[in-house]
């Protein structure tokens, strides 16, 4: 009985921690487009998200991370996972992308596009992005790795994986340079050339 209760409290921990790391960035991405990147510090992103500074460092490192962290990458690799095991990694790919762009709200995808043109300026965060999402591309490279059955070291599954990863960068940073870009369909773009061969 004791372990079986622990389980649902460790959830709830986790889930309450995701939430207080969702409102720090949240509130240093509405700075960031207020008065630059640049301009802001810890200190202001702290007081605007009404924790200490020790509590800010608890989920990010340095102030770089607030842009960095995507908070949709865990969502997705759980909708890809879910995903029919009939479908092949483009398709199931496509969907869970899907899936996750139709349950963002208006802000916090206004926020999103923000943080990916944040990266697209700055230098220094576009410097950090390979090192910042490293965890991201190693959990997608265990989830894609697990669908088709092979292990996430396998110099096929690392190809495959840094392909997707480079082509969504590229959209996405072509996404911002469009005034009226959707990022959906800027990815879907992204993956129907890598799914083609990337043919020219």
């Amino acid at each position: 009985m004791g372990s079986r209760g622990h389980a649902p409290q460790a959830g709830l921990r986790e889930r309450k921690k995701e939430r207080t790391r969702s409102r720090i960035q949240d509130h240093a991405l509405r700075l960031y487009l207020k008065q630059g990147y640049s301009r802001t510090t810890v200190e202001q992103i702290a007081e605007a998200a009404d924790v200490s500074q020790s509590t800010f460092f608890r989920y990010f490192s340095t102030k770089a991370e607030t842009v960095l962290y995507d908070r949709f990458d865990p969502v997705f690799l759980e909708k890809f996972g879910h995903q029919p095991a009939e479908l092949a990694p483009f398709d199931a790919l496509r969907r869970a992308l899907w899936e996750v762009f139709e349950e963002i709200e208006p802000e916090a995808l206004m926020l999103e596009q923000s943080r990916w043109r944040l990266v697209a300026e700055e230098p220094e965060l576009r410097a950090s992005l390979p090192e910042g999402t490293r965890q991201g591309t190693a959990m997608l490279a265990n989830a894609v790795a697990e669908r088709v059955g092979r292990r996430p070291d396998d110099l096929a599954i690392r190809i495959w994986v840094g392909a997707l990863v480079g082509a969504i960068y590229a959209a996405f940073f072509a996404a911002t340079e469009d005034p009226d870009g959707n990022y959906l369909e800027y990815i879907d773009a992204a993956i129907a050339q890598l799914e083609a061969g990337l043919p020219l």
